[in-house]
């Protein structure tokens, strides 16, 4: 087989495999946006191409008194926005200590940061749900906050101190010498030429709280304080409960702040991806 027919047929299976996962990732959130139109609220009279299109469904989320979709919309963007402002925030603190600093037990913390990511969430949750009840935090949407913070700085440290790393420290020692202390040297260096990483962790931790249902399933109770995952669930895990295709209508209105924040971090992201994790 000569080489060029080989280069085709490799190329062949790439794009098989591309146009096969497409259909994978396409085909449900096709079925989704398809029933949101869907007059009606029961799944099995749902078609994937709604013969009379309605958009009752949204209408309902936002006008309807039986309906709290505006509350748990509110909710979810102020977890979203306190979570991924502190995250950036606590992240480029400690992964420019460890990036800048040698202190006692440095290695050993980046190895400890490293083990945690090695274990599921799940098994902290019995944890997490004493020590929030200890505090005074449970059915709190601070007390979530704290914990979306805390629990994403192991991974997010490791990732911007690998950027912080490509940074040359020569820009650290010229600024020093025109009189910069430490703080100065981190807002004002460290932070603007590190914008691409810190935009990737911001994008991340706004996207968590409108994805994750079993963190605050556990935490809140209350369902004036619910976010949109826990929410939409309830339309759905009812006993008489027949709502699929206002879950869909709400599930689908989920990614238009997500798709807002990307497109606003959307020129850091590509270098920040790229270039995070390059140093250890």
């Amino acid at each position: 087989m000569s080489r060029k027919t080989k280069s085709r047929i490799e190329v062949t299976l790439i794009y098989l495999f591309i146009a096969f996962m497409f259909v994978i990732i396409a085909y449900p959130l096709l079925w989704t946006i398809s029933m949101s139109f869907n007059p009606g609220t029961s799944l099995y009279s749902a078609s994937l191409i709604p013969e009379k299109p309605s958009l009752e469904h949204y209408k309902w989320l936002f006008t309807s008194p039986q309906s709290d979709y505006l509350l748990w919309y509110k909710n979810s963007l102020f977890v979203a926005f306190a979570n991924s402002i502190l995250s950036v925030f606590f992240t480029a603190l400690i992964a420019y200590a460890f990036s800048r600093y040698q202190f006692v037990g440095r290695k050993m913390g980046l190895y400890l940061f490293l083990v945690l990511q090695m274990f599921p969430s799940l098994m902290a949750m019995v944890a997490l749900y004493i020590l929030l009840n200890m505090l005074g935090l449970l059915d709190s949407l601070w007390g979530l906050i704290l914990i979306y913070v805390g629990g994403q700085i192991p991974f997010n440290a490791w990732l911007v101190k690998g950027y912080f790393d490509t940074i040359p420290r020569e820009l650290d020692e010229a600024a020093r010498i025109d009189g910069a202390g430490h703080l100065a040297v981190f807002f004002r260096i460290m932070l603007p030429l590190a914008k691409p990483i810190l935009a990737v962790v911001a994008l991340f931790n706004f996207m968590a709280p409108f994805t994750d249902f079993l963190l605050p399933s556990i935490v809140l109770r209350d369902p004036e304080k619910y976010t949109l995952a826990v929410g939409l669930f309830n339309f759905i895990s009812d006993r008489f409960a027949n709502n699929f295709t206002r879950f869909a209508a709400g599930s689908i209105l989920i990614a238009a702040p997500i798709a807002i924040v990307f497109l606003f971090l959307q020129r850091y992201l590509i270098s920040g991806l790229t270039a995070g994790g390059t140093k250890g």
